[in-house]
């Protein structure tokens, strides 16, 4: 069955490139219209609202830091100016500083809770009044495999992303009542930027033989919004190297 999401409004942060244009891109082809958030790479996040734009719906760029919260109340106020209240959103802005035990500062560790696990709260509390008024939201966080296994980031990764399945759930049991799913998608290696520069240079540790795609990921996100009977739950995409 394909998913229409004409009329709704989508907000995908970290959506420069990556898994996040991907899923930007599968929102746009699915009718919606499409807020791309980045820090950054103005430039990559202008170039994937334009093709989305060409698809058909209205998208825009639009820039903030989304671990601070004066960043994205002004977020929120811009893209529901231009494009509409949002409907909704997919956590997927994330950092992942390679670091041992031993290499790991007090730093890191912050920004990396900061921007991985306390902009999901950040995001995720500014769209609840409108969700909450509709009777119908659909959240997507963006976790990793990482939230249940050893992972080769580093442990102040591990927490980050363990705490976002934790926030998954806990806004799922409190939302429910509202309309309002929250999932998570907990991808392991997949073809990105990130990956074959330091996780992997190859896919042997993979059953499948193979790294995940970005539009394999950004498939799941789809289904997970289009499922109205599912919440509270992470979807893994491993290539068969765990099971839930």
């Amino acid at each position: 069955m394909s998913l229409n999401l004409t009329g709704r409004v989508a907000l995908v942060t970290g959506g420069s490139r990556g898994i996040g244009a991907a899923i930007a891109l599968a929102l746009g082809d699915a009718g919606a219209a499409v807020a791309v958030n980045y820090r950054q790479r103005a430039d990559e996040a202008i170039s994937v609202a334009a093709a989305v734009t060409a698809i058909g719906p209205k998208s825009v760029a639009v820039p903030a830091d989304v671990s601070s919260a004066a960043a994205v109340a002004t977020m929120f106020a811009t893209v529901t100016e231009q494009l509409g209240s949002i409907d909704i959103l997919v956590n997927n802005a994330g950092i992942a500083m390679i670091r041992g035990i031993d290499d790991l500062t007090e730093q890191d560790f912050d920004q990396t809770i900061a921007v991985n696990l306390k902009s999901a709260f950040l995001c995720t509390q500014a769209v609840l009044p409108h969700m909450r008024a509709q009777a119908w939201g659909r959240i997507v966080n963006i976790s990793s495999g990482a939230a249940r296994g050893a992972g080769g980031v580093g442990l102040h990764y591990n927490a980050s992303k363990a705490g976002l399945e934790g926030l998954t759930r806990g806004y799922a049991a409190r939302l429910v009542q509202h309309g309002i799913t929250v999932n998570a998608v907990a991808p392991s290696l997949i073809e990105t930027d990130m990956v074959r520069s330091g996780l992997a240079t190859a896919p042997t540790r993979i059953p499948l033989g193979r790294f995940g795609t970005l539009e394999e990921v950004a498939q799941v996100v789809l289904m997970l919004i289009g499922n109205a009977y599912m919440t509270g739950q992470t979807v893994a995409l491993s290539g068969g190297m765990s099971f839930n």
